[in-house]
């Protein structure tokens, strides 16, 4: 009896899992990456004109990403950018497809409107292929997730016919201080700060 009970819960979670649809699945991997406390991840970004690798506090929002060449703080709507090589700061207020570019979790914000899902699963991952519906900066995606941790492993985006790709490992809730996604001029106090709003 045991046995029969133990089989037949196996097959109604395979059921469900089976079932999910590509919004479900990121509705699912939003909840996970946007958890109120916070959370860290480490990261390696490939383009046509770049490749970079490093750390990211996210919260909500927010976020916090720190590479050899730079590092960006964006409280929610401020974003500030310090490039090591020039000792200067640039103050933005940037769009959608600026965060999602510098951000690789921003596309947890993007995905609610504005595209169509599709969805395969390979390897234990799920592989979210969204397609802009309309004119967007970014046209497509594809958002490859663990299936059993929701955690997104890697995001590939194309902006007109250029493909970023984002590997994203290390990923762990952590309790995260607002003040840490805030740039403070005392620890920079030779930087030149620059405001391009």
């Amino acid at each position: 009896m045991e046995k029969i009970i133990t089989t037949a819960v196996a097959l109604l979670l395979a059921i469900a899992s089976y079932g999910q649809t590509a919004k479900q699945v990121l509705d699912k991997t939003a909840a996970v990456v946007a958890a109120k406390s916070g959370a860290k991840a480490s990261f390696s970004m490939r383009g046509e004109q770049f490749n970079t690798s490093g750390t990211i506090a996210i919260k909500g929002r927010k976020f916090h990403a720190a590479t050899p060449q730079a590092t960006v703080w964006f409280d929610g709507k401020t974003q500030w950018t310090y490039l090591k090589k020039n000792e200067e700061v640039n103050v933005a207020n940037p769009s959608e497809a600026e965060l999602a570019t510098i951000n690789p979790y921003n596309f947890i914000y993007m995905y609610q409107k504005g595209y169509k899902y599709t969805m395969e699963k390979k390897n234990g991952s799920f592989i979210v292929h969204l397609t802009a519906t309309g004119k967007r900066s970014i046209q497509e995606m594809y958002i490859t997730v663990n299936q059993k941790t929701y955690i997104p492993s890697q995001i590939r985006m194309r902006q007109q016919k250029s493909w970023t790709t984002i590997t994203i490992s290390g990923f762990k809730q952590s309790k995260l201080s607002d003040g840490m996604f805030r740039f403070n001029s005392k620890d920079f106090p030779n930087a030149e700060v620059i405001d391009l709003r």
